[in-house]
Formats: structure tokens, C-alpha cells, sequence
């Protein structure tokens, strides 16, 4: 069985997106701290991304300053190869 993930790979536009979000500290609003996110996304609409974010909004209390994407699609039609099928039990 193949892994969804890995066959989303093969759709245009889908691999692995990171985001840097920088948020301000919940009690000290002049303070920024740093958070990593990283997921397999469809570019350049980003919908898990951004169904993160709305999340972030809605229930964590940092509230958001900026947001840095960055985006690599891991595997290419064209990259892929299909080995010959072998016999390894006699």
C-alpha cells in the first residue's frame, strides 16, 4: 500500500511547506518568540497553512506579527522512476 502522502507528492504544486511564524509573547506584548511549523501543502493557496493560522487566531493567545513560508516540492514527475519488477524468492 502506498502512503497518501507520497502520492500527494506527484499533484502539482503539493510538497513540504515551513513556516516561521513570529508571534508576540501573551504577557509581554513587546517581546517576540519564534515558532516553526512545518507540513506537506498545496502551493501557492496553502490551505493547511492557513487553516493553521485561523486556528492560531482563534485559540492561542500570542497574537500573530508575521509569517515566512518557505516551499519545496520534494519529488517531481520527473524525477520519478519506476524500477522493474524482480523476482527475489525462487
Amino acid at each position: 500500500m502506498v502512503d497518501v502522502e507520497f502520492i500527494k507528492q506527484f499533484e502539482g504544486g503539493y510538497g513540504l511547506a515551513t513556516a516561521e511564524i513570529m508571534y508576540h509573547m501573551p504577557d509581554h506584548h513587546h517581546l517576540l518568540q519564534t515558532f516553526v511549523w512545518q507540513q506537506y501543502d498545496h502551493a501557492p493557496e496553502f490551505p493547511v497553512l492557513f487553516k493553521f493560522l485561523d486556528f492560531w487566531e482563534r485559540e492561542i493567545e500570542g497574537p500573530l506579527h508575521s509569517v515566512k513560508v518557505g516551499y519545496r516540492q520534494l519529488i517531481t514527475p520527473t524525477e520519478w522512476h519506476a524500477a522493474k519488477s524482480i523476482e527475489l524468492f525462487h
